[in-house]
């Protein structure tokens, strides 16, 4: 292997550990260059004043009498009014008065000088994006009217059977009506790189079910020439892009990055796809049928704001701009499959300017979910970070596709491929690529050979009914070679069929399924293609002068990996997605917030794809793709969330995270333990029951959160106080929301916020947590039980309660540490309602003091 190749591992390492995903350019800057600054101002946003959420009461949260369960019951939170005249959603004039306002602070502050405006924020920020120097960002920041100037970031992109996975079509479809009624009237707003509005997927004549555009939607729909008018519809509801920020910085490619919503990556459309594709789209990939394709919420919504481009990924400032524009236009939920590339700096990471007009986005109703990110398996790996998103990590589900390679000394190898296998009962010739070759025109010494990308260099006789052995190396995974090359090389060979062995620097890269229209194998393991290498070698007959092959020995067959197969041993936590603690910090100190939220399917995951999406290149031309990653788990949440919206429409954002949250299951198809990878290499090897940490509160339970029983309400304000008791965080609260800390009457930490988990990263000696509990369901009677994390003792008060529907109940969790440790332990808590709903509360501790030990950390 060169040193191309390994310096190109290096960056394997760090930013392409799952799927190839947009590359991201680090943002550099002198004193006399300019850069793109996010300026914040003093003044509270609009959307502060326009649906602002009461704390729930007796009086303001009604719940509708019935018996049983109460599976049908509504909760109902109440609103407030728009306090002001001009700060509705629907006011563009608001809006302009703002921009004005914007312009003409920079006109003082910046006298004559050159600046170029990007964008205004006025809905979740009051802010706006301008290109400067850095000593005009200086300028502003020294502004009595800026609160905080932030230099732009960076940004990443982070079923045919899912949906039988999840148990939806006999659950949670069959509650909203069936798959013609999941999601309706629910708009998923998605903030990635646009969607492909042809695709069948996004069609609205799919069912003769009426189907009308919810009102409570204002969004529009650009027109361009790659985005023509009729592009959008009642299922495709809104579409926009924004990449002034890129713009700025002179990489946008508007015929490669296209300047509309069109989606030339392919990711856009796959995420959407997942949460809200129609149901029942043939799946059709290289010629071959892999079923029918649906989204989780097939008859919701969908919204698409482009923020992020094959090229180069993303900034923060055209996010945020797509984030604000999607809620002033009524999205109810917003999916983000996207991570920062770098942990944010300062006082805390949730005061980064992407989480903080999250935090209003959440204030004015809406449901953000987002994408844990794939580094995993480290500790500490998170790339959403803040209480108020709903982060979700990536596990398997049990449909797998494996081929298998059948060698001549009665040894079976596993692959993986989407190919046809060889013809049953017949046994063909080996041929490695480096004896494979044209000696008129090949170099023995070249390198690349061995990848098979180029046909001139290979004789044909030695080719032709043999099955040919290329290298698999970090050239394919780097794009730099293809496998559609080798198989377009060795069909003009009139080759068997390709077997890929792979290269032993290919390390911590999950290689999915690729469709082959001729029999292939990919062996992804180190091991098993050294066995393969050393079977192949042994056969040689090779001269001893001429080092020429005087035979082959070698033969194998392929058995195909074209029909699914269906394994128990699922879901378990996938070694790339990223784990928590959540990192509170750069440093990173643990937080007192369980990261992820959730697990949701993100491997091997069959979506719609766009038409031109150059994202992967074996997937290029095909209307649908197989991907994985924590960007398709995140848009299952999504599709589910809008699911419990239809049911529950006035329920709160942190309503909805709470019922997908307690109803998690813990236990894989089996009845066993949830499992985690723990390596890269030989994953499954590597396993362990999963934790709270990879986990969250564990796999997402499709039906069961349409039926929570109970639910845990965070509000706006406790957020507030949350965010004001983090040391060091009165003025940057004051600079990124406009609000002083002094209003709040008390700080509540992380570990008091009432989330349906509970995380203690510094137990000394003991700690007392209050939860409240409100019933969404009819009355009933609830024991409480629980499992104590290693070396703490636990109790809980109290241990039996009746609640009447609407009304609340707290419970107080008294923890007191009995070991000394600095090993993180687990725990849970349990409320078993004699109705049957049950609720499954994580209790992490990271650090313990026993009570023995004098010692103050």
């Amino acid at each position: 292997m060169g040193s191309f190749d390994l310096k190109h591992l290096m960056l394997l390492f760090w930013f392409v550990l799952v799927v190839p995903h947009c590359l991201c350019e680090e943002d550099d800057s002198d004193d006399s260059s300019s850069a793109v600054y996010i300026v914040s101002l003093r003044n509270s946003p609009a959307s502060h004043y326009y649906g602002e959420l009461r704390e729930m009461s007796s009086n303001g949260f009604q719940v509708k009498s019935g018996g049983g369960g109460g599976g049908a019951s509504s909760g109902r939170i109440q609103f407030h009014k728009p306090r002001y005249g001009n700060a509705t959603k629907t006011n563009k004039r608001y809006g302009s008065y703002v921009a004005q306002v914007h312009d003409s602070l920079l006109k003082k502050v910046l006298k004559g000088e050159k600046y170029l405006k990007v964008y205004s924020y006025h809905y979740l920020i009051d802010g706006f994006a301008v290109l400067v120097t850095q000593q005009q960002a200086e300028k502003l920041a020294r502004s009595s009217e800026v609160s905080n100037v932030v230099l732009d970031f960076s940004v990443r992109t982070a079923t045919t059977h899912t949906p039988q996975f999840l148990g939806l079509p006999q659950g949670a479809w069959s509650q909203e009506g069936g798959f013609e009624g999941a999601g309706e009237g629910v708009v998923i707003g998605f903030v990635d790189t646009g969607i492909d509005p042809t695709h069948p997927s996004f069609a609205d004549n799919k069912s003769e079910h009426a189907y009308p555009v919810p009102a409570h939607f204002n969004g529009i729909c650009e027109v361009t020439r790659d985005f023509p008018s009729g592009s959008c519809n009642r299922k495709l509801v809104g579409a926009r892009h924004f990449a002034a920020s890129a713009i700025t910085r002179g990489i946008f490619n508007s015929t490669q990055d296209y300047a509309s919503p069109f989606d030339g990556d392919g990711h856009g459309t796959h995420t959407a796809a997942v949460a809200a594709g129609n149901h029942g789209i043939p799946v059709i990939v290289a010629g071959h049928h892999f079923g029918n394709a649906s989204g989780m919420a097939p008859r919701s919504h969908i919204a698409v704001y482009k923020a992020l481009y094959k090229s180069f990924g993303g900034f923060a400032a055209d996010v945020v701009a797509a984030i604000d524009q999607a809620a002033q236009d009524g999205v109810d939920i917003i999916s983000l499959s996207i991570t920062p590339n770098r942990r944010p700096p300062g006082v805390a990471t949730f005061f980064n300017p992407i989480d903080m007009a999250l935090l209003s986005a959440v204030k004015a109703g809406i449901f953000v979910v987002q994408a844990a990110g794939n580094t995993g398996p480290s500790p500490t790996s998170v790339s959403s970070f803040s209480p108020w998103i709903f982060t979700v990590g990536a596990a398997s589900h049990d449909r797998i596709y494996s081929n298998s390679m059948f060698l001549g000394n009665n040894v079976t190898i596993p692959g993986v491929g989407l190919a046809p296998g060889t013809s049953v009962g017949k046994l063909y010739t080996l041929v490695h690529a480096h004896h494979a070759l044209n000696n008129d025109t090949a170099d023995p010494d070249d390198m690349y050979v061995n990848q098979c990308q180029d046909a001139s260099k290979f004789s044909k006789d030695l080719v032709r009914g043999n099955l040919l052995m290329c290298s698999y190396s970090i050239r394919f995974v780097l794009g730099l070679s293809t496998i559609k090359q080798t198989l377009g090389m060795a069909k003009n060979l009139s080759a068997a069929g390709v077997v890929f062995y792979i290269d032993p620097f290919v390390i911590g890269y999950q290689i999915n399924p690729v469709p082959m229209k001729m029999p292939g194998i990919i062996i992804a393991s180190t091991n098993d293609s050294k066995i393969l290498m050393q079977y192949y070698n042994s056969s040689l007959e090779v001269d001893a002068v001429s080092k020429k092959v005087n035979k082959f020995g070698a033969v194998a067959s392929i058995c195909g990996g074209l029909k699914a197969n269906y394994s128990n041993a699922a879901p378990k936590v996938m070694y790339y997605s990223a784990r928590g603690p959540d990192p509170e910090d750069t440093l990173p100190h643990e937080a007192d917030i369980l990261k992820p939220n959730l697990l949701a399917p993100g491997n091997l995951i069959w979506a719609a794809w766009s038409s031109l999406g150059t994202d992967s290149v074996e997937f290029q031309g095909e209307n649908f793709a197989i991907m994985s990653g924590t960007s398709m788990a995140a848009p299952h949440v999504a599709g589910l969330a809008a699911l419990v919206r239809q049911k529950f429409p006035n329920f709160s954002p942190t309503a909805v995270a709470s019922a997908l949250s307690t109803t998690a299951s813990q236990h894989d198809k089996n009845g066993g333990p949830i499992m985690a990878q723990r390596s890269y290499a030989s994953a499954d090897l590597n396993l362990s029951p999963a934790t709270p940490f990879d986990m969250g509160s564990g796999f997402l339970n499709a039906t069961g959160a349409l039926n929570p029983g109970l639910i845990f309400y965070s509000s706006y304000d406790d957020y507030m106080a949350f965010l004001c008791g983090i040391n060091g965080s009165v003025p940057v609260v004051l600079n990124y929301t406009g609000q002083n800390c002094w209003s709040y009457n008390s700080t509540v930490y992380g570990a008091d916020l009432n989330l349906p988990s509970i995380t203690i990263s510094k137990l000394n000696q003991s700690r007392v947590v209050q939860r409240t509990v409100q019933n969404v369901a009819g009355n009933e009677t609830y024991s409480v039980g629980w499992s104590a994390p290693y070396g703490v003792s636990v109790s809980v008060s109290p241990t039996h309660f009746t609640i009447a529907g609407g009304e609340k109940q707290v419970l107080s969790v008294l923890m007191n540490a009995t070991a000394n440790s600095s090993v993180a332990s687990f725990g849970r808590i349990g409320l078993f309602g004699d109705q049957g709903h049950v609720l499954s509360i994580p209790l992490s501790v990271i650090v313990k003091i026993s009570s023995n030990n004098n010692t103050v950390s």
